[in-house]
């Protein structure tokens, strides 16, 4: 962990000295040099993320596809989201916005003698190694992760804005970002706050986050891959999350000889969750993707990035006034 530590600090290190800290004098933003180089280090990990889908989960995509090979203008609006998000643009928009409010809140509960524990010293003598810490933030922000993600299918306003990520008929490891913006917010929030309680060093964050996002990019691959029915039950396949994408399937449950929202699938590294909530399936099959009224009643969710934002606003507007209770 420690050598790692050090190859990351030091490449981090050599691309603000020799890119970005000029580039900030130049720009007149001398003063925001702190936070330029913790950016730095979230730039630094997207762009090797992007490296890494390119150079190997790409060339597997055309090895053994799940179905034949997407048009380019069916991902063109995927990789502008991918790209939104690893360039840290995205980041970049919460650190003005959101990260000033989130940190006064925390500021205000430590003046009340509310403070962040560290969860990974509640088991003193067993968890104080770095990997054993690294094992827990990352066991408890997927479990995070889980029910986060059941909720986006679970309420029907929080479903408006992530149909976005399920309108896409063509997957591929680009699609992992495909998300209304206000739908990665709610995410982000809960996750900078849940961070913030649980006492996850900055380091060990960067590291879930881009761990997490990685393998998303693998499963969402277009990839005709089973881990085998062991394999299957330890880490989420493409396969086990291309099922929690298809129609009919990944996004509705039935309940009493009625269609409503929930599915299947919701883990997002690991399916022991789901195994252990009951909302698992592995059945050994590739189906297509998509939402069923986008099939079947030719609903429009977008095609391209703005019209996708849009129509995410408009079906949330839609949720809100029925007051569904949702």
């Amino acid at each position: 962990m420690d050598t790692l530590t050090d190859l990351f600090a030091a490449a981090q290190a050599a691309l603000y000295e020799g890119v970005m800290q000029p580039l900030a004098f130049a720009l007149g933003l001398g003063n925001r040099l702190e936070d330029l180089f913790d950016g730095t280090g979230w730039l630094l990990v997207g762009l090797l993320q992007i490296v890494v889908m390119v150079a190997v989960i790409g060339p597997l995509q055309r090895w053994r596809p799940a179905e034949a090979e997407a048009p380019a203008s069916a991902v063109r609006t995927d990789v502008i989201y991918t790209l939104i998000h690893r360039l840290g643009l995205f980041r970049i928009a919460l650190f003005f916005t959101v990260e000033p409010v989130l940190d006064d809140w925390m500021g205000l509960l430590r003046t009340q003698g509310v403070g962040s524990f560290h969860l990974d010293s509640l088991w003193p003598g067993v968890t104080d190694g770095p990997w054993a810490s690294f094992l827990i933030y990352w066991l408890a922000f997927d479990f995070l992760n889980y029910w986060l993600h059941r909720a986006q299918h679970q309420w029907h306003w929080w479903w408006a804005l992530h149909a976005v990520h399920h309108s896409q008929r063509h997957m591929t490891q680009w699609t992992d970002n495909r998300n209304h913006l206000l739908d990665d917010l709610l995410s982000a929030v809960v996750w900078v706050l849940v961070a913030q309680v649980v006492g996850i060093a900055p380091s060990q964050f960067v590291a879930v986050v881009a761990l997490t996002q990685l393998s998303e990019n693998f499963q969402h691959a277009n990839l005709r891959v089973s881990f085998g029915k062991w394999g299957e039950r330890l880490w989420v396949s493409p396969r086990f999350h291309r099922l929690h994408h298809a129609i009919g399937l990944g996004h509705e449950t039935q309940q009493n000889a009625k269609v409503v929202l929930g599915g299947h699938n919701f883990g997002v590294l690991l399916p022991w969750w789901d195994m252990l909530f009951g909302t698992a399936d592995f059945s050994e099959r590739f189906e297509a993707t998509g939402i069923r009224d986008q099939v079947e009643q030719g609903v429009d969710y977008g095609d391209g990035f703005w019209a996708q934002q849009r129509l995410g606003l408009s079906r949330l507007l839609a949720v809100l006034k029925g007051n569904t209770g949702n």
